[in-house]
């Protein structure tokens, strides 16, 4: 009988209920975290809207005024020390969301995800519309936008600590690199509809290249409230397994003395006897930062994170001065690096699913980056061809790092075994690993602002140090893996023995 169904019905039924279940989530929470990047790409193309070159363009008759150089511009951004407040309003939603990320977490493992992220989605909606209405309601006080800005970046700390917890919360060690190397693709999607959505209206009314967006993000919250299912137990599904059923023994057991110096005094002991008891209480902060591996993975995304923000800010700029391409082309150009980003996730993903070495593959990307990176800034602009293809691989090597250690390194710390019985820590060590990433997010175009007037060498110079520095921190993590492959100890999947 079941050779006469359809062929659409068969395909259907073939998927059971749990992988149906897990399909939607990760659907949802892929759209849910396309519409806090999509709200966030507007301020950067509206820019070139807000100060622009009056010169180049016929004044009205009955326009008020008598500067011709500024007419068109908008207040405060016309003014000759524009590039800094444009600085100012996009450090007010940095520096937030690096602040309000180490707390967002805090907040995420006590309150149920569905409503976290429901609350997040509207209060990012009504501040990314509050930007767009400062268009209609005339409003020139950079003061307004610095501080809906910074509220916006507050809010929007909701969107990634509570998605990766649910996306771990459905899916196991397994196949987790490679699936949520796919899944990290939203940040890209995001970036390039936002930036198409706000495309539309810049020239027209640019207040509703924000009012969109906002209408988006909000009316995905509402989705979020209706549909999230934060885990499989809620609807009768299995849980993913998150560690061998052959694991007995405490994670940290000072087992032999060539362990022991891989460990903080007194980190074992506490952790260990933490880890024998079953309990569902939220992990506190210092509890998360104790969970081995969070410190180095936090430090090596700040230095990383620092590189692929500083590209994001100032790629179309570098494009435009050294190889000569005009603004829009640039901006198209520099969409590449995030070609590479998707692909360069992917591979990450997939190689440290195969491999179990996370560090190990975020450490050999880490190394390889940097050469190409001197490489990019010396040969990359000879031809078109060069162009596009050093900005493929160098976008994946930098992002490739960045992604792993956001998605699948943070899901694999949340459901660390020395937390035995306690499966609510997932949101607060995302929210720890991001936020000292997002550090590193604020400090990158802020040294490149200061540091390009002396050369785009130097800027690449701190580029390069940075994924030094980031490599480094991941060298005991490193070591403890290949040790782990030669067989001087148990080799695990993951985080076993870090």
């Amino acid at each position: 009988m079941r050779s006469s169904l359809a062929p659409g019905i068969r395909l259907i039924t073939s998927f059971s209920r749990d992988s149906g279940y897990r399909g939607f989530t990760l659907f949802l929470t892929f759209l849910f975290y396309t519409s806090y990047h999509l709200s966030r790409k507007p301020i950067s193309i509206v820019k070139s809207e807000l100060h622009k070159n009056c010169s180049t363009l016929i004044r009205p008759p009955n326009l008020n005024g008598t500067d011709n150089e500024t007419w068109c511009d908008w207040a405060p951004f016309d003014q000759d020390n524009y590039q800094t407040l444009f600085g100012a309003v996009d450090n007010s939603f940095l520096v937030a969301y690096a602040i309000g990320m180490f707390f967002s977490g805090i907040f995420g493992e006590r309150v149920p995800l569905r409503y976290y992220l429901t609350t997040g989605m509207l209060l990012s909606g009504l501040f990314t519309c509050l930007f767009g209405l400062g268009f209609y309601w005339n409003i020139h006080s950079i003061w307004y936008y610095a501080f809906v800005q910074a509220m916006n970046g507050l809010v929007q700390t909701t969107g990634w600590p509570a998605v990766v917890a649910c996306v771990g919360n459905w899916f196991g060690k397994g196949k987790r690199g490679f699936i949520m190397g796919v899944w990290n693709s939203h940040t890209s999607v995001g970036n390039i509809l936002g930036s198409l959505i706000a495309g539309i209206f810049v020239s027209s009314a640019w207040g509703m290249s924000f009012i969109v967006p906002g209408i988006i993000i909000a009316s995905t919250g509402v989705l979020c409230f209706f549909f999230l299912v934060e885990k499989p137990e809620d609807v009768g599904c299995s849980p993913p397994q998150h560690h061998e059923d052959n694991e007995k023994e405490p994670l940290l057991q000072n087992s032999s003395s060539n362990e022991e110096i891989f460990s903080s005094p007194g980190l074992s002991n506490s952790i260990s006897s933490e880890a024998t008891e079953e309990h569902t209480e939220a992990i506190s902060f210092c509890g998360a930062l104790r969970i081995p591996g969070v410190m180095e993975f936090s430090l090596c995304l700040l230095f990383a994170k620092l590189v692929s923000y500083t590209f994001l800010y100032w790629l179309p700029l570098y494009i435009s001065n050294v190889a000569h391409f005009d603004p829009k082309e640039a901006g198209d150009m520099s969409t590449l690096f995030d070609v590479g980003g998707i692909v360069g996730g992917i591979v990450a993903g997939l190689v440290s699913d195969q491999t179990g070495g996370r560090a190990s593959t975020c450490c050999v990307m880490l190394i390889v980056a940097a050469p190409m990176l001197f490489l990019y800034n010396h040969i990359g602009q000879h031809s078109l061809a060069t162009t596009i293809g050093m900005l493929l691989v160098c976008g994946a090597l930098v992002n490739g790092p960045y992604a792993l250690i956001t998605t699948a390194v943070s899901a694999d710390l949340g459901t660390h075994e020395s937390l035995r019985g306690n499966s609510r820590a997932l949101s607060t060590v995302t929210a720890i690993i991001d936020g000292t990433g997002s550090i590193g997010a604020a400090l990158g175009p802020l040294l490149a602002g200061l540091i390009s007037p002396t050369g785009w060498n130097n800027v690449f110079f701190m580029l390069i140090t940075a994924d030094i520095l980031a490599c480094l921190l991941l060298s005991r993590l490193v070591y403890k893996e290949v040790r782990g492959w030669c067989g001087h100890s148990p080799r695990q999947r993951g985080f076993k023995e870090i």
